[in-house]
């Protein structure tokens, strides 16, 4: 990785961060590398600026988003969150992956937006749990076998709030 993320935006390498310096100092580099302040320039500093750019949006994707600031976090510690050999998950998680599956299925199949809505609300609070399990987790614990674990249930639920999403959008 040529820069760290939490670098380029001044802030810590940690999972709990602050979501408003984010998102500022992202609209500072993009403001500083806008391609209309380097109409001017060199080929030089007008290739440099894109790659600024293109890492900044790259660097804010991840960090803006839980799960993938999570695995990113993860992999400056050395470990894949999720590869093709790293899949296990606890058989109750697995379990409850086939109820949230099914009530998806059975609702889009009714056309039920109402239950549809009522899934996503149950999977955003548990999300919103996980997110604070690994705040602690990462942050505090440094348990990175643990919070791989949660990393990867957290992938799936955003997976699975997108599909409710998408079936939500398709009904109305």
């Amino acid at each position: 990785m040529s820069q760290n993320y939490f670098a380029l935006f001044g802030l810590s390498p940690l999972f709990d961060i602050e979501l408003k310096t984010l998102e500022s100092n992202y609209r500072k580099i993009q403001s500083e590398s806008h391609p209309d302040r380097f109409v001017t320039a060199s080929a030089a500093e007008k290739l440099a600026s894109m790659q600024t750019a293109t890492l900044a949006n790259e660097a804010y994707q991840t960090l803006k988003h839980p799960a993938n600031r999570a695995k990113y976090l993860l992999e400056l510690n050395g470990i894949t969150a999720v590869s093709d050999s790293n899949t296990a998950m606890p058989m109750q998680f697995l379990m409850q992956q086939m109820e949230w599956r099914e009530a998806l299925e059975d609702a889009r199949a009714a056309r039920d937006i109402a239950t549809l809505e009522d899934l996503h609300h149950e999977m955003q609070a548990e999300s919103k749990s996980l997110q604070a399990n690994l705040t602690q987790l990462l942050d505090e614990k440094k348990d990175y076998a643990t919070a791989t674990e949660i990393t990867r249930k957290l992938i799936f639920i955003d997976k699975v709030c997108a599909d409710i999403y998408k079936a939500i959008e398709q009904l109305e």
